[in-house]
């Protein structure tokens, strides 16, 4: 006799998805309605789904379970990452945006969105190998502190690492990956003389102000989850976060077309989104 499988696919409207935004706000304070409808419909069906929930159920543990909800937005909000992920990207930045910045005594970076950290540690030694990093410091921020954590450790899987390592090769580096990790068992932990001008902490795009000057700012492939008001938003508070002739390094799929301070900016390398700020 063959069992039948008692998973039943979870189905949720975008009406009853306006019920979870709502009460996510109301009760907890943090707007996700800016998300946009398909990916956050997406985020909540795998949460349900795990979780063995319907909606009623869900609304519930949100309302009534302690801890649940940072749960609930920590499952929404991340993102996936890795070392010098598009190495194409990288090799631009080390060509169109590095000369620029060896011109400043200090330099600021914000990797904005960066999860649990892969592309700030990637910016770090591509200014090791620059030998701006002295003088730099990387802001890495995300909302979500769950990878924040993982990012501040700083260790990740040696497998995974290694396959960082190719990527890193495809960049034209002076040196090996490995110099810049140390192996024990299966995992690689990231250098502490690689952590020193590094600060990671929480920040929101969606509700959080500008907290400093920046000569560059990524924020690769965190915007496409975003409506267009809330990218208008998010890009105001880039421009506004930007000295004057500073860059801004997006995502494979995002740019600058329709922003209304388009104009403000210069397109430095257009196939890897680099702007620069001169308005």
């Amino acid at each position: 006799m063959v069992e039948l499988s008692s998973k039943i696919a979870v189905m949720i409207t975008f009406e009853e998805l306006e019920e979870i935004i709502n009460v996510v706000k109301n009760l907890h304070g943090y707007d996700i309605s800016g998300y946009t409808k398909s990916s956050l419909k997406r985020r909540v069906t795998r949460i349900m789904e795990l979780n063995k929930l319907d909606l009623m159920e869900l609304k519930s543990k949100l309302i009534n379970q302690p801890g649940f909800s940072t749960y609930f937005l920590q499952e929404i909000t991340v993102n996936v990452t890795e070392m010098f992920r598009d190495p194409e990207f990288f090799k631009a930045v080390k060509i169109d945006v590095f000369p620029y910045l060896a011109t400043y005594p200090h330099i600021k970076l914000w990797s904005a969105g960066c999860s649990t950290g892969e592309e700030v540690y990637s910016l770090a030694i591509l200014l090791k190998e620059a030998g701006l990093y002295q003088r730099a410091f990387i802001y890495g921020t995300d909302i979500n502190t769950k990878v924040l954590e993982k990012a501040k450790r700083g260790i990740y899987s040696l497998i995974k690492v290694k396959e960082y390592s190719e990527n890193f090769i495809k960049t034209e580096p002076k040196s090996s990956l490995s110099e810049y990790y140390t192996a024990m068992y299966n995992a690689a932990t990231i250098n502490n003389n690689l952590k020193q001008n590094i600060l990671f902490s929480q920040h929101s795009l969606v509700s959080d102000r500008a907290f400093n000057e920046f000569q560059m700012i990524t924020c690769r492939n965190v915007l496409i989850y975003f409506d267009t008001n809330l990218q208008e938003k998010v890009l105001d508070l880039f421009y506004n976060s930007l000295c004057h002739l500073g860059f801004l390094c997006l995502g494979s799929k995002e740019s600058l077309v329709n922003y209304k301070n388009a104009g403000k900016f210069k397109v430095v390398n257009k196939k890897h989104n680099i702007y620069q700020k001169i308005g």
